[in-house]
Order: structure tokens, then sequence, then C-alpha cells
């Protein structure tokens, strides 16, 4: 993609460090393919072989994007692990002056396309484009005002524009519901009158619509506007976000080997302390993983909608820091308690993380960043856990098969199904289970035997469990909340004709009627969660049998779903044995 001639760097922090570039100094292969080795040995003598190799990397003018995207990802990952003071600094100076060279290849006329890449977006220097949602693009569009334009080139949602953009145009209905080709483009800046190609004009009407976020959000987001912003020399960019810490951890030793990580230990260790964030302290969380996922392409539910006032952050040992939060009560899922995450490890992002569970079951989604996968990401996993465990009361933890290669061959090339077989994870499925262990005799009589891609396919076609001691083995094995809704669809389908309304209505009026809450003194959200719980619990056959402790328990249950901190409905349907049973049994 390419940029204006000379155009200057903005953002809220565009000050460039006053490294002039060299002038026509010789690029040797041999030190970028160093400074890659030097990522992973450690050592005094090697901190100070890797200053040296930083030092003749400083002066040299790269000969293509490819090697400068080596160098930056080389860069990144020993801004995360570093070697020593020295190196740190170093390295710092040399990303916040690496737009220079990104803008020095554009200008000789090299092929910018490998900046492009899903792996190595977000550098500084660079644009980026995508269809981003309404939430994240009103963020976006108030953290980098002016930076964010309309991608005309790329939008081919016509028949959207048409149906939405009469709301706020006068007289659009006259051309785009008749006419062949509409100028989509000078209707939109007759309205806001201006020539700007922002939509900040088009998203403020979304704002004032008198609609709840969500419908503002639905309505926005089928229009599938692609937006185009450049990163400059930003904090937001993927160059230079991070943050600074009190206390860097340095390293001087070999970096921990999934080998070495014993997952049963760690889970078995202390609880970590997990420290609720003040608001303000939530809110520059939030913004942080927003900037963290938006330049790597990405967006998570959670990452995109996260509470801020619920934020826990625990501190943990070789510079690293998880960070964990909810969703808002208006914007939780239906019948699931839902968690997101991030690690800085050193002030620098490298995963994000996602659970979502129900009683003591979690199903936990956790990536790493490409820069960052031979970083300790077993032991950082294992810390995870660790505090995932804690916060959500969980015994027992399941990865969702596409982490492990389902319709993802970046996994299958990797065998990622054999990092977390073994920390200890099985498989749920009986036939599954005897194809690992006759993987596994294999591997042990073969030296350098590896397991075929088609294999790899088979055992990631369903979920893999971890369960800790005191749990109930196999108990949630062929759990899905999937199969409840199917259920409920199918009852939906059979008595009421397809009304969705019927059977909500129908469901809250029989499990009321059971369980007896007086659905009256229920707030609105408290209204929305026991509507939710009842369209399963309306095919439950013995409901009226539940005691009066159970039916009062699960009255808190419904006002915890709605409540501040969705943890506690969490730790309330573990605690409630027939509510338990009831789900358990619909789901299997």
């Amino acid at each position: 993609m390419r940029f204006k001639k000379n155009a200057k760097y903005k953002g809220l922090d565009s000050t460039l460090v006053a490294n002039p570039m060299p002038v026509n100094s010789k690029y040797h292969p041999q030190d970028l393919a160093e400074l890659e080795q030097c990522r992973y040995l450690f050592g005094r003598k090697e901190a100070a072989r890797t200053a040296k190799v930083l030092n003749r990397l400083a002066a040299r003018q790269f000969p293509d994007t490819a090697c400068l995207v080596r160098f930056h990802e080389a860069l990144l990952f020993l801004r995360a692990f570093p070697h020593s003071p020295h190196v740190l600094r170093k390295v710092e100076s040399l990303l916040n002056s690496f737009c220079q060279r990104v803008e020095e290849l554009r200008q000789a006329g090299a092929d910018m396309s490998a900046f492009d890449s899903f792996e190595v977006s977000g550098i500084a220097g660079t644009r980026m484009s995508d269809t981003l949602t309404f939430d994240v693009t009103r963020w976006l569009l108030r953290h980098v005002p002016g930076m964010v334009h309309i991608d005309w080139k790329n939008n081919d949602e016509e028949r959207a524009m048409g149906s939405t953009w009469p709301r706020f145009i006068p007289l659009l209905e006259e051309d785009g519901y008749v006419e062949a080709t509409i100028p989509w483009r000078e209707w939109l800046q007759t309205a806001q009158g201006s020539k700007q190609d922002g939509p900040d004009w088009l998203v403020q009407r979304f704002e004032e619509l008198p609609l709840s976020d969500a419908a503002k959000a639905e309505l926005y987001d089928s229009l599938r506007l692609p937006l185009i912003w450049n990163l400059n020399n930003h904090r937001i960019s993927r160059t230079r976000n991070w943050r600074t810490v009190r206390k860097v951890f340095y390293h001087d030793a070999p970096l921990i080997a999934r080998s070495q990580v014993s997952l049963a230990k760690e889970l078995a260790r202390r609880p970590p302390e997990l420290k609720r964030l003040s608001l303000a302290e939530g809110r520059k969380t939030m913004d942080l993983v927003r900037e963290v996922m938006l330049v790597r392409y990405r967006e998570l539910y959670g990452t995109t909608l996260g509470d801020p006032a619920h934020v826990v952050r625990a501190d943990l040992d070789r510079g690293v820091s998880i960070y964990f939060w909810g969703l808002p009560a208006s914007r939780r899922l239906p019948l699931r308690a839902y968690v997101a995450g991030f690690t800085l490890k050193n002030g620098v992002p490298v995963n994000y993380i996602e659970a979502i569970g129900l009683c003591e079951w979690i199903e936990v989604g956790f990536n790493t960043f490409y820069t960052f996968r031979g970083g300790e990401t077993a032991w950082i996993y294992a810390q995870a856990l660790r505090c995932l465990c804690h916060l959500t009361g969980a015994t027992c933890i399941s990865v969702y098969p596409y982490q492990l290669g389902h319709h993802n061959d970046e996994a299958i090339e990797s065998g990622a199904f054999w990092f977390y077989r073994k920390l200890g994870f099985r498989p749920g499925r009986d036939d599954l289970a005897r194809l690992v262990e006759r993987e596994e005799r294999r591997i042990a009589a073969k030296p350098g035997y590896k397991t075929p891609a088609r294999t790899l396919r088979r055992l990631a076609a369903e979920h893999v469990f971890y369960e800790l001691p005191g749990s109930e083995p196999g108990a949630w094995d062929t759990f899905s909340t999937r199969n409840i809704g199917m259920k409920v669809n199918r009852r939906m389908a059979r008595e009421f004709g397809g009304n969705s309304a019927a059977v909500r209505r129908a469901s809250s009026e029989q499990v009321a009627r059971a369980l007896g809450p007086r659905t009256s003194t229920l707030t609105p959200l408290e209204q929305i969660a026991f509507e939710n719980l009842a369209l399963a619990l309306a095919m439950v056959p013995d409901l009226k049998s539940w005691t009066q402790d159970e039916k009062a328990s699960f009255l808190q249950v419904i006002r915890a779903k709605a409540g501040a901190d969705e943890m506690r409905f969490l730790h309330l349907t573990q605690n409630h044995g027939r509510l338990r049973e009831a789900l358990l049994k619909l789901g299997s």
C-alpha cells in the first residue's frame, strides 16, 4: 500500500528518535541471521554479542521489505526477552525510529506488500485496511482522530448502504432504490457538508439512533464498511505498542522449554494474587488490548466489549503480568460466563486469552502472537491457567478444536495437538484416545517420527480436556451449549411453529410456576437472564421437585448473571447441584 510522498508523521506520540538513517551502508545477510540466533542465546557473553550485532544492523540499510520485517520481529522479541539494560535501550531506540526505515524503502520504490501479511501487520509507517465493527470503529475514531478514512476502492456493499443510509440522508431513496449506479461518496459528503472521507459523521448518526447499543452495532455492522488508516509513528502501532514497567526481567539463562513445564505442579501451586484495578486503570487496559488486537487484524467479543469496571491483574515471575476481565451485564452470553485476557512480558503484549465456562467447566482459547512463539509459551500458558482456575473456580479445562487444528492449517503444521497433549490434556472420545496411544508408541519406537497431517486432523476433531484433582472425570466430555440451543430450537419448531417470542414466553411462565421466582421483582437485565435460562430449564421434567433452598439459590443465580461481576454467577452454578445436573444432561 502507498503513502503520500513526504507524509508527516502524526499521532499521540510522533516524536522520532534522533538517529539519522545510514547512507549507502552495505547490508550483510549474516548480521540479520546472527541477530535471529541471539534471541535464544543467553549469558553475559551473548548479551555483549547481541549488542554488537544490533550496533552493526543499526548502521545498515535493508535491501527489501522481507529483510526489514525480519529485523522488526527480532527487535520486538528482544524487547520482550532482553539480555541486558544496554540491549533493551538499543532495541527501544531502533523501534522508536523504525518508521523511518519503512519510509525510506517506500521512497526507493520497494514492494511494500510484505507489510500487509496477517502475521506481521501493524508495523509503524504502514497502512491498514479492515472492516471493523461498530464498537471498534467508534473507539478508533476517538483515539486517532482524523486518521481514519472510508476505503471506497474496496467498498462493494451497495445494497446494505441503500437499505440503511436513507435513515440519515434525505431523499436518498430516489437514487438508491432504483438507479443502477449511485454516487454514494458524493451523497455522504454532501450530507455531512464536507469533502472529508472519514466515517465520523456516519458513526455519529448511528450513535443518535433510539436503539440499544447492541442494535446499533448490528445495523452498522451490516454495512461491512471498509476503513483505512495510517499508523505513521503512532504508539498504536505494533512496533511501539509496549508499556514501560517498573522492573524489567533480564534473561541471562536459557528460556524455559515446554519439556520443563509440569502443568500439574503449576496448578497445584498457591493461587496467584489477582489485583482489582481501578476504573481508570481498567479503561487504560481496555484501550491497550483494543490497540493490540486492532493492529493484528483480530477482534474478540471480549476485547471489543470488555468491562473496564472489573479488570484484574496478576503480577507473576519473569516479567509476566496477565490481565483478565468480563463483559458488561447488557452484552453477556445467554448461558455461559465469559472471561478475556492478555499477557504483557516486560510490558510487551505477547498473547490473548479467552475462556467461556459453565459450572466447573471452561473452554480456553490461548493464542501467542507469531513473534513470540519461541518464548516460554508453555510456561506462560500454565500461568494463565493458574489465574483462570483461581478466578473462575474451574476444575475441568477444555481446548477448542480450532486451537488443535480443526479448520486451522497453521495449527496442523505446528503440531499444536502435541503441545497440549504433552502438558497432560486428553481427548474426550475413546477412539481418539486410542489413536493418541498408538501415535505415542510410534513416536517412542521411531526417533524422528512425525505424526502425519491427516492423523493430526483426526485428533483435532474434538475438544481435549484437563481435569484438576477433585473433578468428576469425563463429566463434560460430550457437553456443548450448542446441544442445548439445538434442543430449544427443535422444541420451538415442533410446539410453537418457529415463533421465538412464543417459546420464550411459554418457557418463562412454565419455569416461574415450577421454581416460584416472582418475575415482577426482577430488573430488566435480570428478566433477560431468567428468560434465557428458562428456555433450557423448561425441558427439565422434575423442576417442581426442587427444594425451597434450591429454588431460592436459583434466584441468586439469576441475579448474579445480570450482576456486577459474572464470576459470582459462575461460582453459584458450581454450588447448585440440581441446576448443574440439569444443564449437563441437556448439553451432553
